[in-house]
């Protein structure tokens, strides 16, 4: 008897708004496309599951020395605060494990990601869960643990200045993709799709200009990756 797995999309918001634009005055342009998104994804994927977290508004607790000790001590010889401490990071991290596809909205803060967002990936970037680690593997004693899962990401941002793309007039100032690339590739995600709205500080022709070809790019990559799904 062969088992369908059920298609899961994993959709992360981490802006500080709340709202979205198109919707509420001053609404967040990254949370706009990841609906429009999840949106098109579920209608590429009838009966697929959208797993929803929102760590914009609920962002995950800081790393500690207390989540390092947690995270650093075998499972077996874990204390019960040990286990306390870990449990939201556990929770993410199934959540992940969970998905075919993530599509996670990183508008760009101070030419970075959102502290929310940052917080989030110090949870799910954790040894014996999403990477490995043994001192005796020489040379190199990491390793990426999600790597057979062939997982795909979507990151979809948002700036207020325009030109950020690789190549553009201050491209080199971008540190948001390169960023969320560099912590899901040590992890074993490396299928990277993406697309941003620029020029929210101008709000004149060029931001509505941005909204529509980023909304075209959304509705393409959701067809590209429904065309390549397995």
């Amino acid at each position: 008897m062969t088992t369908t797995k059920t298609p899961t999309l994993l959709h992360i918001d981490s802006s500080a708004r709340s709202g979205r634009s198109g919707e509420t005055a001053h609404g967040s342009h990254s949370r706009r496309l990841t609906l429009r998104f999840a949106q098109q994804w579920l209608q590429q994927n009838p009966g697929g599951r959208v797993i929803y977290r929102d760590v914009g508004q609920q962002p995950p607790p800081p790393v500690t020395s207390e989540w390092i000790h947690a995270a650093f001590t075998p499972e077996a010889e874990r204390l019960p605060w040990m286990l306390d401490t870990l449990r939201l990071s556990d929770m993410l991290i199934d959540e992940l494990l969970a998905a075919d596809v993530i599509v996670a909205g990183v508008p760009m803060y101070n030419f970075g990601p959102p502290a929310q967002f940052k917080a989030y990936i110090d949870n799910i970037v954790r040894v014996g869960r999403t990477f490995g680690f043994d001192r005796s593997r020489s040379p190199l004693p990491y390793w990426p643990m999600l790597t057979d899962s062939h997982k795909q990401l979507v990151i979809l941002s948002s700036r207020g200045d325009f030109g950020y793309d690789p190549g553009g007039r201050i491209g080199n100032l971008n540190h948001v993709e390169a960023s969320v690339r560099t912590a899901f590739a040590y992890i074993g995600v490396t299928d990277v799709h993406g697309a941003a709205i620029e020029y929210d500080e101008f709000a004149d022709e060029r931001l509505a200009a941005s909204i529509a070809q980023a909304e075209t790019a959304v509705d393409e990559l959701v067809r590209t990756l429904a065309n390549t799904a397995t």
